[in-house]
């Protein structure tokens, strides 16, 4: 995918149960960002950088929602544990993961195996994909986005 692309259509189901989709957030620019796993540093110093950026991007008429393969449970952990303001979507067959190109081959000490790769997509309320962010800088992921638009 490529900025100007039109993003793929998904439904997923958040932390509340509650089924969203890409035409729900017609009115605003949609954050949509695909982490590996709930309570590791990474993906706590992301999410946490995107929290304590929120007030700031629901201004500019942004909102963030999270995709990961993790449970409804321990998303709502992850939530409380670190009060964050957005939904996470429950992706655990790896539909939405998929269509976004968020899964592949990464590399770990010496080791190689697929897993989720960690991107940034900011989508308009067209539904046209404006940024993707290949190299998140998870402890400063809101400024990466924010300056971007500078």
């Amino acid at each position: 995918m490529n900025i100007g692309d039109k993003a793929p259509d998904f439904k997923g189901i958040t932390q509340d149960q509650k089924e969203i989709s890409l035409s729900d957030f017609s009115d605003k620019k949609l954050i949509l960002y695909f982490y590996p796993k709930d309570n590791t540093p990474g993906c706590k110093a992301e999410a946490c950088s995107l929290r304590d950026g929120y007030s700031q991007l629901m201004k500019d008429n942004f909102v963030v929602v999270g995709v990961s393969a993790d449970s409804i449970k321990l998303h709502n952990k992850f939530i409380e544990n670190n009060s964050l303001p957005f939904d996470l979507i429950s992706d655990p067959d790896k539909i939405i993961i998929n269509a976004y190109g968020a899964w592949g081959e990464k590399k770990m000490c010496g080791k190689t195996y697929q897993g989720i790769i960690r991107k940034t997509f900011v989508i308009d309320e067209n539904g046209i994909i404006e940024r993707i962010f290949d190299k998140v800088k998870t402890k400063d992921h809101f400024n990466q986005i924010l300056e971007s638009y500078k």
